[in-house]
């Protein structure tokens, strides 16, 4: 006999596909039969195939051993680094400091070894997650590129991963970036107003004053936190989240990020100095992650500062 009790991530999924997802001996047509024979009961009562589980139901199976054998999988998120910077923790989301140099989600090259990788094992390790029993897998709500460290958020569920997009989306979570550009600014605080138009193809942002055709608004707002000789170190806050908006809009008001050889001068240089360094969550609802709001998160260890001396 095997007992499994439903966790928050396994609800919402029925009965059979649970019993076939779980049980790798277990012949369809024997399921089936043995639930008409109320071998397999759901809270001690009869249950049909399509029945809906729901947290904290206890599913049991009275069948022989050999039919109740766990499916046994290799799973290629053991083989990620166990490496990770966690800034906070809790039931629901997870705060992670990100390397510059790692991808948040593989590609072609880095397919094994990347950060929501290392969140799965951390989680499957920790026995908070189970790829064979649940139906939700840890998510990351943002992500930064490769040569960006900063601030990940990653979801524990799915209700969590819900709440934290669509706050991400109504710009309920504030950004915070620190960065050192070329240049000393004219000002010490500024919200700066431009046009972004993307080229998908050659993954690349151009910076207009004017509106064009295709081009979307960007605000982007600074703060100066120090100068050094001829460089700026800038708090900078996005107003509007478009792809690679820092970079290209100080460079288009001629102050390049140092290291970004897309936008900047430094050219063959890919470490452009730029980290996700602060997030505030700044709820205007009750929500499951209300507990989070008016709280602020910043990443220690900024290796940024460390490069650039300031």
């Amino acid at each position: 006999m095997k007992s499994i009790t439903i966790s928050s991530n396994d609800a919402g999924q029925r009965v059979d596909r649970l019993i076939l997802k779980t049980f790798d001996r277990l012949p369809k047509s024997l399921m089936f039969k043995e639930i008409r024979k109320k071998n397999i009961k759901v809270n001690k009562k009869r249950c049909t195939p399509e029945q809906v589980l729901r947290e904290g139901d206890i599913l049991e199976l009275y069948l022989k051993d050999e039919v109740l054998h766990i499916k046994e999988k290799h799973y290629d998120f053991l083989k990620a680094s166990t490496e990770l910077d966690i800034i906070y923790e809790d039931e629901n989301i997870i705060l992670l400091n990100k390397k510059v140099g790692i991808l948040c989600h593989p590609d072609g090259k880095d397919y094994i070894d990347n950060l929501v990788a290392r969140l799965k094992r951390y989680l499957f390790e920790k026995g908070e997650w189970n790829p064979d029993s649940s139906a939700f897998t840890p998510s990351l709500a943002n992500r930064i590129d490769r040569n960006t460290g900063g601030i990940v958020i990653g979801a524990k569920n799915a209700q969590a991963l819900k709440i934290i997009n669509d706050k991400i989306k109504s710009r309920e979570i504030e950004k915070y970036y620190l960065t050192v550009v070329h240049g000393k600014m004219p000002k010490k605080s500024e919200v700066l107003t431009a046009y972004l138009t993307k080229n998908e193809k050659k993954n690349m942002v151009t910076v207009t004053d004017n509106q064009i055709n295709g081009s979307k608004q960007i605000i982007t707002q600074y703060t100066v936190l120090d100068y050094k000789e001829d460089a700026s170190l800038l708090e900078v806050k996005l107003l509007t989240g478009r792809t690679h908006q820092i970079r290209a809009h100080l460079a288009h008001i001629g102050h390049p990020l140092y290291g970004d050889g897309k936008y900047g001068i430094d050219k063959g240089r890919y470490r452009q100095a730029l980290y996700s360094y602060k997030l505030k969550f700044s709820f205007k609802d009750e929500n499951a992650l209300s507990y989070l709001n008016g709280k602020i998160f910043q990443a220690e260890n900024i290796q940024l500062l460390n490069d650039y001396n300031i």
